[in-house]
């Protein structure tokens, strides 16, 4: 009889879990990402700390987007991501034989993981976390378009303090648009992902500087983001050359 009931709880959370899962995935294939829950983490941490509290967001479409981010932000984070379905298993790979080889650990996120994580997900660290990560990861490569999880990604992701998104970057941090983004301005933009909160795209340090000129160069070798013409398709993947960041 207890284990019926068991039985019955636990079918029933999953079915709420793959139903409400399966809704959100569906409705942000459509409407615009107004609020994550790295936003509201970083605005209590703002309201413990000294500092003033911002919280700088605006949604933009894709095509209100400066076409040198998305391409940015691919040499800079994952030059695989209109290649791979959400996992980048060369990158994986090497990740794991350098840990073996006693190299320091490295992040082997693509850019579908890291959307996957920052809209649906709380900013932690951890297997379980892992796990759900790689769940919405699938998701959102089944059910959204490369283009769509580049729109997303570049909308959501922390970009500075309290700055979110390309728009409000490039209005606190450049006094222009997002449709006005220079490629310069991209490329440091896309070198300050591995840490927003350390470093700033309105102030680089030198280290971005090298970075920006690293970023920029790569940039000039992966094809087009996206492509041309609908149904292009390449023979080959390009050479990667993720970075690994100091």
């Amino acid at each position: 009889m207890i284990g019926k009931i068991i039985f019955r709880i636990v079918r029933d959370i999953l079915i709420f879990f793959f139903v409400s899962t399966f809704a959100a995935v569906i409705w942000y294939r459509f409407f615009p990402v107004h609020i994550t829950p790295l936003m509201v983490e970083r605005y209590f941490e703002q309201l413990h700390s000294d500092g003033p509290v911002r919280w700088k967001h605006q949604w933009v479409s894709f095509d209100k987007i400066s076409p040198h981010m998305p391409m940015a932000v691919i040499a800079s984070e994952d030059n695989r991501f209109p290649y791979h379905h959400g996992f980048d298993v060369v990158e994986i790979q090497r990740a794991v034989e350098e840990k073996m080889d006693g190299g320091r650990s490295r992040g082997a996120s693509t850019i579908s993981q890291q959307t996957a994580k920052n809209v649906f997900l709380w900013p932690a660290s951890n297997w379980i976390r892992k796990g759900f990560e790689a769940y919405f990861t699938f998701m959102i490569e089944t059910f959204w378009s490369k283009q769509r999880i580049m729109e997303v990604y570049l909308n959501s992701i922390e970009m500075g303090r309290g700055l979110y998104g390309v728009q409000a970057t490039a209005k606190y941090n450049f006094e222009t648009t997002a449709s006005e983004l220079t490629t310069g301005q991209c490329a440091l933009i896309a070198a300050t992902l591995p840490n927003p909160l350390i470093f700033d795209s309105a102030h680089p340090s030198p280290y971005m500087l090298r970075r920006k000129i690293k970023i920029m160069h790569i940039m000039k070798l992966l094809p087009k983001f996206p492509p041309v013409e609908k149904g292009e398709s390449t023979t080959s993947t390009p050479h990667h050359h993720r970075h690994h960041h100091e």
